[in-house]
């Protein structure tokens, strides 16, 4: 019964940038039309692997949006620039009715289990394979936390969990691990 409450009040925001735009280190590589095709379908995977949990994209991009809505994710517009900006927007957005929110980067190479994994207490955050990024994240609704995606994610983030307090724990071997940025990530 505990699993079930975790499982479906709480939702998966995945932000999405124009897939004109992504994977800008693996455009020179494949060319224009193969990292648009992977942007695509990298994110397709993710909220197709989100579901049955409610699934929120975040994106400023018209293209975007629809894509979104016809796999039946909501859409939340973000107004503010960046990362960090549309990921808080669309936390606040969704914190209200829920009891978490777990943020996936849409470039997961190995989403599977997004929407039917437990969730534990307090702040569990899933470390990419380099150990320094937060390629997921998962958090109780509601609180003043502020976003540090970036360079060395992981730690900032921890130390965001610790500033407010919250208990925390880290994933460093999920099939999460693994996002989808360079040349070699391919491999």
């Amino acid at each position: 019964l505990e699993f079930r409450r975790v499982l479906f009040r709480s939702v998966v925001v995945i932000p999405v940038k124009s897939f004109s735009l992504a994977k800008g280190r693996l455009r020179q590589h494949l060319g224009e039309e193969a990292a648009t095709a992977l942007a695509r379908s990298l994110a397709t995977a993710v909220v197709r692997a989100a579901h049955p949990r409610s699934v929120v994209v975040v994106t400023n991009d018209h293209d975007v949006s629809e894509w979104a809505v016809s796999l039946g994710a909501r859409v939340v517009l973000q107004h503010a620039e960046g990362l960090n900006a549309g990921v808080h927007e669309a936390y606040q957005t969704v914190s209200s009715g829920t009891d978490y929110v777990i943020i996936a980067h849409g470039d997961l190479a190995n989403p599977q289990g997004l929407g039917s994994s437990a969730i534990d207490d307090g702040i569990t955050l899933f470390s990419d394979h380099h150990g320094t990024g937060t390629n997921v994240l998962a958090l109780p609704s509601g609180l003043d936390f502020v976003f540090h995606y970036g360079p060395d994610s992981l730690r900032r983030h921890v130390a965001e969990a610790e500033r407010l307090q919250l208990k925390f724990s880290v994933v460093s071997d999920s099939p999460w691990a693994f996002d989808i940025d360079e040349v070699e990530d391919l491999r």
